[in-house]
């Protein structure tokens, strides 16, 4: 039988968001994460989070000695939510900046255990098969975002496209450019709508997920591709801080970064996840 509790939510407006907050910080906490001897319920995005944790469920928990169970949610307010609670004795769906800046706005104490993988941003182009054949002049889209946008003008950092001010963090924008010796221009875009410019402009940044659902491979399209290597953007493993050394969770850790759940994205992912282990 799958242990796996899918859970819809609607996009919360701020009233409702608060209502959320509150509701949940003021309900009694769930054995989930207080009883070490009982199952180990794990908070997770449906894709690829859950189903990487499905598959260790059903191929590796059980000679480890771990009772594991996957609640999943479409949303990335409620993992955190009931984490802190402790309706749920861990997550897997968010990287770190966008930790940083959920702890900060809403007094949680959630901390990262292990990371896992990367859903690589990566840049596209149908008028161009390389970076380096970006004329001068050239339009990229960026997402509009703020981790997204500062991710994205890093990613042409690092292949030599632009060159960044010294000490830019995750809030960098365009403005922040210290060199652009293409002369570059930005057309900054929601982040789903990256991929349906790619024919008005020059190159688009796309984040993983989006590129994946428009029919783009990171692995096989990206004409430059994030590297798993020091991101800041890996995807990890979640706890309440105090519950870093629960058994079950250290036993998940280490099933989450072993070589069987590498080569599992490895091969049902084909590059579109990268494994950060």
């Amino acid at each position: 039988m799958r242990n796996t509790a899918k859970i819809t939510t609607v996009v919360l407006a701020a009233g409702a968001l608060t209502f959320g907050l509150t509701a949940c910080g003021s309900g009694k906490s769930s054995s989930a994460a207080s009883d070490t001897s009982g199952p180990l319920i794990v908070a997770a995005s449906p894709t690829p989070h859950a189903e990487i944790l499905d598959y260790i469920r059903d191929n590796l928990a059980k000679k480890a000695g771990l009772d594991l169970q996957v609640k999943e949610f479409t949303d990335y307010v409620t993992p955190n939510t009931a984490t802190e609670d402790g309706s749920v004795g861990a997550n897997y769906f968010q990287n770190q900046p966008y930790l940083d800046d959920f702890n900060k706005k809403n007094g949680t104490h959630i901390v990262p255990v292990v990371t896992v993988h990367l859903e690589p941003l990566g840049l596209y182009s149908h008028k161009v098969k390389k970076a380096d054949e970006l004329k001068s002049g050239a339009t990229i889209a960026v997402p509009n975002d703020t981790v997204n946008e500062a991710r994205a003008l890093k990613l042409l950092a690092a292949n030599g496209l632009i060159t960044l001010k010294s000490g830019v963090g995750s809030e960098a924008t365009p403005q922040d450019i210290a060199k652009n010796p293409k002369n570059l221009k930005f057309k900054e875009l929601e982040a789903a709508q990256t991929p349906r410019s790619l024919d008005d402009v020059d190159a688009a940044v796309i984040n993983g997920n989006y590129a994946i659902s428009s029919g783009l491979s990171p692995a096989r399209q990206a004409i430059v591709l994030e590297s798993a290597k020091n991101n800041p953007y890996g995807n990890f493993l979640a706890v309440k801080k105090g519950n870093e050394k629960d058994p079950r969770v250290q036993k998940l850790a280490k099933l989450l970064t072993s070589p069987e759940v590498k080569k599992f994205i490895e091969d049902k992912y084909q590059g579109s996840v990268i494994a950060s282990f």
